[in-house]
């Protein structure tokens, strides 16, 4: 039936052709929704995750912004390192101000994030565009890393200095003014930091609130599993002090992970419904491959084939059809995310989408389930249609005109 001559020049050969395209369509489709979906769900993740920590510690006040007022001591039981919750991999202190840079040209407010010798650079590496990271430690530094937007905005680059104001609690007394020398600049793609974070040294903060040189504005908190941060959270929560505050970013930034959360919903719903039209395509040629066969179905129940028999056969044959079209929707599909993942072809607005290109995330195990759950499913579907076989009558189904 299938390796046949004759099976090409049938009536069923072009509506099989058409289902076998419809499944490598429908994988195609597939892979891309799942791939791209989840793949925006981590970038926007890591993003966050990098400016802000995955659970970050601070005082309790009534300060809703992301300024830090009061201090917190680094003599802490979880400071420099969090053992009494597992899987954390890693604490760091940081501090953040509010401040305005001024050039002859135009000026721009920013959030100056002082951070020190434990800052994990990992994240700004990766998006890092020109110059090199700064090393903070014992000594001060008058080093600091903005994004290229931002330097675009105030169009200077790596090597040039740029004036900082810093207002002072009392607005009756003048702002501290600082100098600092940009060394490095970075590109995230996401908008709502690259326009305003400033990444310089704490020790400038320090000094300007009057803080003891072991008080800081916070801690940001990176655990192993992301997928654990709420139960982290609430670990770490139990084993702080009543007196300081553990909030995670999920917590800090709900609109947008609830609005990640509803690519979940878009993906499964894309799967299914491509699942559906193939399984429908399936169908359809196996009827028509039945009732094309009706005259060979008849002259071997006369030879003592059961339905179940038959039915099998045609089974087999399904099956088939439906490998060779996730053969080429995986082929196609995995060449066409490799070319978005290597080149960058699709690119998004990082204004909307906080990414500048459609990211793309791999999951072979995924994409495995993928396969043999619509290998399953449109087998199940096309139990249905063989039940026809046991419609048809040996004696009118041989019968000659």
């Amino acid at each position: 039936m299938i390796a046949g001559k004759e099976h090409k020049s049938t009536l069923s050969s072009p509506i099989i052709k058409i289902a076998i395209v419809a499944i490598a369509l429908g994988m195609i489709v597939m892979m891309i929704s799942m791939s791209t979906g989840f793949g925006l769900q981590q970038k926007i993740r890591e993003k966050l995750s990098g400016f802000n920590g995955h659970v970050q510690i601070t005082n309790f006040d009534d300060n809703y912004s992301d300024i830090t007022l009061n201090p917190i001591s680094t003599d802490q039981n979880f400071y420099p390192s969090f053992d009494a919750v597992s899987g954390i991999a890693h604490v760091q202190v940081f501090a953040t101000k509010p401040g305005v840079i001024l050039t002859a040209k135009t000026f721009e407010g920013v959030v100056f994030k002082g951070v020190s010798s434990d800052y994990k650079w990992d994240f700004i590496q990766s998006y890092l565009e020109e110059g090199t990271l700064p090393k903070y430690g014992d000594e001060k530094s008058n080093e600091i890393v903005i994004s290229t937007k931002l330097a675009n905005s105030l169009e200077v680059g790596v090597g040039d200095n740029l004036n900082f104001r810093f207002p002072k609690n009392d607005p009756t007394r003048l702002p501290n003014f600082r100098i600092f020398k940009i060394i490095a600049l970075y590109n995230s793609g996401f908008s709502d930091f690259d326009n305003s974070i400033v990444l310089g040294d704490i020790y400038h903060i320090k000094k300007m609130n009057k803080w003891q040189e072991d008080q800081v504005g916070g801690f940001e908190i990176f655990v192993d599993n992301f997928d654990e941060i709420r139960e982290k959270a609430n670990e770490i929560y139990v084993e702080t002090p009543s007196t300081l505050d553990a909030k995670s970013i999920l917590e800090k930034y709900p609109q947008i992970f609830e609005w990640i959360s509803l690519f979940d919903v878009n993906v499964y719903m894309i799967i299914g419904i491509m699942i559906l039209i193939a399984g429908i395509n399936m169908i359809t040629a196996l009827l028509v491959l039945i009732l094309e066969r009706a005259k060979m179905i008849g002259i071997l129940k006369t030879l003592g084939s059961t339905n179940g028999s038959l039915q099998k056969m045609f089974l087999y044959n399904a099956g088939y059809i439906i490998l060779k079209g996730l053969f080429w929707g995986n082929l196609i599909g995995i060449f066409m995310l490799s070319m978005q993942y290597y080149f960058g072809i699709v690119t998004l607005d990082p204004d909307t989408y906080y990414v500048k290109e459609a990211p793309v995330y791999f999951d072979w195990l995924f994409i495995v389930l993928l396969n043999i759950g619509t290998m399953v499913l449109c087998l199940t579907m096309l139990i249905i249609p063989t039940l026809v076989i046991s419609k048809i009558d040996p004696v009118k189904s041989i019968k000659f005109d």
